[in-house]
């Protein structure tokens, strides 16, 4: 059983075998919101796409190939956004799960609603139908019970 520091250089191994033998149309068919899609270069290289995020050679790696890949007009040019967001860490949100939660919830009742109504305007045929047949019987003088 290998440890993780020789595991993570058969990995860096692999992502490098792995671009070796790629051409730029092999990366367009891979590209994702104008990256590299994560998990189609994951299961191509036969690693865990948490190896792209953690290891730092293969992080560095990937992002040089990018790098690369814009530079060779194979993947578009960052914008200024994405460059700003890049550098700056992301910023933890504590409303998130909160919002989550809200919005399971709101389908739910959403949900209940619709079945409420259809409900509701069932019984209310029915009660009209029921309402014509108490007419019709006090009409012919037979009191309906009350």
């Amino acid at each position: 059983m290998s440890n993780g520091q020789e595991r993570a250089r058969q990995n860096l191994s692999a992502f490098q075998s792995w671009v070796a033998t790629q051409t730029d149309d092999d990366f367009k068919q891979i590209v994702f919101r104008g990256q590299l899609n994560r998990c189609e270069v994951a299961k191509a290289i036969g690693i865990g796409k948490s190896a792209l995020r953690q290891n730092p050679a293969i992080k560095t790696a990937l992002e040089n190939l990018e790098q690369n890949l814009r530079d060779r007009g194979v993947l578009p040019e960052l914008t200024e956004t994405a460059k700003a967001q890049r550098s700056e860490p992301k910023r933890y949100d504590p409303s998130v799960n909160q919002r989550a939660m809200e919005s399971r919830r709101l389908s739910v009742l959403e949900q209940e609603n619709i079945e409420l109504k259809a409900r509701v305007a069932t019984l209310e045929a029915k009660l009209k139908r029921y309402g014509e047949l108490s007419e019709v019987l006090t009409e012919f003088g037979v009191a309906p019970d009350a």
